[in-house]
């Protein structure tokens, strides 16, 4: 069988989304779970970028044992020296060079002649070799070079000692059968082309990201670069989770498969979507929410005749699956624990009794607590951000002819206990406005959103916010029954990472 390897570049591209800040707890969170996934190769950041980024690779790095772990470097001598130093403790260590290549680029950006640009690549190759034996050369904006001179810069690439050769569509701007048909020629024209592997990295600015993925593997990419959900800058990048399942769904088609663990991507997006604050749509192919759902009566009709008239893979393959054991309040600690085992999660003793404390707290509101609310109980208490601030108590007073007021309760880490009380253009306003009071911080709300995390009148919401505050940008995650609970709780978690993000500056600066 060819096997497709799998370059997941969640934490660099895809922290490049508008809005997206991992911290390093976050950063290795996803990396254990990719890990788990069976991700081949994991890029964990940009170390030249910052001194915090640095950090949470070498975290990441240190962390993974089973996945390369890969860092991103432009083609000079110090961003190569700052992945030597995030790499550090590595089990499998890779740097990933690139130099743009095209004509605009070339002209605009680099203001280099294509020998220069050359010249460039083929130093920081030998400089990098020095240090690394697993090298990945990616030409920038591959998509709109001359394919002459892309053949040219991937011979250099294997000549200097490359493993990877990436082309990458930078912009989302090539159609399949065109990407597809740089791979054919760089694989007939290419002298040594067989000693390397050749990666395709897409973005979907024209929605075509996957499908020029699995044109390039028709084409004779060995690698495929994509981001879980498909996030990533601009209009995202291809998503991973779409091209494993085209290879296992259609392999009497392409004949070939990744190695990864199917049944881990559900828990994978979620974690994804939670961590980034990025919603996944209800229609995002395979693991949105009506991926695998069907409501026409016709199609209803047929799943109840025979499920592939309509599905042509089943929710099983990703790992999702209908709860057979329904909890509620009555429900024990050991049905509790045979809950979050059966889901695939094993919680140290201290975080099983959160998680459980939290269960029968939510227990007492709801007759009946799903799969989801389960999930966000425990997502909510995997990563703990240091509480500068915790919300105690809140109180709002509504009315259609009076102006919304909140009072809210908030314990500070020394020991303090502050009230306030603000008035505001509506409820969750007005929750903001004394939060803000109580916290003396003064922040910009960037973005606020809302989805349910189950289905019913006692159904839980969570709540994401994004904030500013002088350049810097944090989300927050807040999930309760009560809308404005969940509304206060997320605008704390928020305020919770600000103030962590900004100590871990200071402390860099020092």
């Amino acid at each position: 069988m060819r096997k497709i390897y799998i370059f997941d570049t969640t934490l660099r591209d895809g922290e490049q989304s508008p809005g997206v800040n991992l911290n390093t707890r976050e950063k290795l969170e996803i990396a254990y779970q990719l890990e788990k996934l069976g991700v081949d190769r994991i890029e964990a950041g940009f170390p030249a970028a910052s001194p915090g980024d640095l950090a949470a690779v070498n975290a990441v790095a240190r962390a993974v044992k089973k996945s390369t772990i890969i860092g991103l470097s432009r083609s000079r001598t110090q961003d190569i020296d700052a992945v030597r130093e995030a790499l550090i403790g590595a089990e499998d260590p890779c740097i990933h060079l690139f130099l743009a290549t095209s004509p605009i680029h070339r002209k605009y950006k680099l203001k280099m002649e294509k020998e220069q640009v050359l010249e460039t690549a083929q130093a920081a190759i030998r400089y990098a070799r020095k240090y690394f034996s697993k090298i990945e050369f990616s030409c920038e904006d591959a998509g709109r070079t001359e394919i002459d001179f892309l053949c040219e810069m991937t011979a250099m690439a294997i000549r200097e000692g490359a493993s990877v050769v990436n082309i990458p569509d930078t912009v989302g701007y090539l159609y399949p059968e065109e990407y597809g048909n740089i791979f054919k020629t760089l694989k007939e024209k290419v002298p040594g082309i067989e000693k390397i592997q050749l990666s395709a990295h897409c973005h979907d600015d024209l929605g075509l990201a996957t499908a020029n993925s699995l044109a390039a593997i028709i084409g004779g990419a060995d690698q495929i670069e994509g981001t879980i959900n498909g996030i990533g800058e601009r209009a995202g990048n291809t998503a991973i989770e779409e091209v494993a399942l085209a290879l296992e769904t259609r392999f009497d088609f392409f004949a070939a498969k990744t190695s990864l663990e199917l049944t881990e991507i559900s828990r994978t997006s979620r974690m994804v979507s939670r961590l980034t604050g990025m919603v996944v749509p209800g229609n995002k192919a395979i693991v949105g929410a009506n991926a695998f759902a069907h409501e026409s009566g016709i199609h209803q009709d047929g799943m109840l005749k025979e499920k592939t008239t309509y599905e042509i893979m089943s929710p099983e393959t990703i790992g999702l699956k209908e709860s057979k054991l329904v909890l509620g309040k009555h429900s024990g600690r050991h049905a509790f624990r045979e809950k979050l085992v059966d889901m695939g999660y094993s919680l140290d003793e201290e975080r099983l009794n959160e998680a459980f404390a939290k269960f029968k707290t939510l227990a007492d509101k709801k007759k009946e607590i799903t799969d989801q609310d389960i999930l966000a109980i425990l997502e909510e208490k995997l990563v703990d951000t240091p509480e500068v601030f915790r919300l105690e108590k809140i109180f709002v007073s509504y009315g259609n002819e009076a102006t919304p007021k909140a009072k809210v309760g908030i314990a500070t880490a020394d020991g303090q206990f502050i009230e306030t009380e603000a008035e505001g253009n509506g409820s969750v306003d007005a929750i903001y406005n004394a939060i803000d009071l109580a916290s003396g911080e003064e922040v910009k709300l960037a973005d606020y959103s809302i989805k349910p995390v189950s289905h019913g009148k006692d159904a839980q919401g969570e709540v994401h916010v994004v904030l500013s505050q002088h350049g810097h940008s944090v989300q927050g995650r807040g999930v309760s029954t009560d809308i404005l609970e969940a509304s206060a709780r997320a605008y704390v978690d928020a305020l919770n990472r600000l103030v962590e993000k900004k100590n871990m500056n200071s402390s860099n600066e020092a």
